[in-house]
């Protein structure tokens, strides 16, 4: 396996195809609108990736398997999104994504990492809890995750159960 790396311009396209590949799955428990839901546009991608803060985890061939862009929400890192090709899941790659952004996150003192999830699909909710993150109650949202939770029900993701959850740093443990 080759190391994370800052994603590149040219990778942006390939995000998206990782991100349509990695949504399928979802028709098969019965959310085929978030398997049918378009990737981040490239506009947004870049938006990350010019912050350096988009990262890939090639092949061997540098070809991009997996990717994760990370916001920052009222002082705190955001994962926007993580994914990885359904070719390549249960090697531990997105949680080695998550690895290196929770090193970038301690780079900078930040204090926690959070995200935005499905409780329901076993590779969202219980497989982020696994990780160490632990949901939020709806009062303990700060206010930039309450608007991205206001956006993600406009958008309709709603129709299924969603919360947030976090991981204090501190507390994190590292493969």
């Amino acid at each position: 396996m080759r190391k994370i790396r800052q994603a590149s311009e040219s990778d942006l396209p390939v995000l998206q195809d990782i991100e349509r590949a990695a949504g399928k799955p979802f028709a098969g428990i019965g959310m085929q609108a978030v398997a049918d839901d378009d990737p981040p546009t490239l506009a947004t991608l870049r938006e990350f990736q010019r912050a350096g803060r988009a990262w890939v985890l090639p092949d061997d061939t540098d070809h991009p398997i997996a990717y994760l862009v990370l916001g920052l929400v009222d002082g705190n890192a955001h994962i926007d999104q993580v994914s990885v090709d359904p070719d390549h899941a249960g090697h531990r790659i997105g949680k080695g994504l998550i690895d290196h952004a929770v090193r970038w996150a301690k780079d900078q003192d930040l204090q926690a990492i959070t995200l935005t999830t499905f409780t329901e699909v076993p590779w969202n909710g219980p497989y982020y809890e696994r990780l160490g993150f632990h949901y939020l109650a709806p009062g303990a949202e700060t206010p930039g995750l309450r608007e991205l939770r206001a956006a993600e029900s406009t958008h309709g993701l709603d129709r299924w159960p969603r919360a947030c959850m976090r991981a204090d740093l501190a507390d994190w443990t590292f493969d």
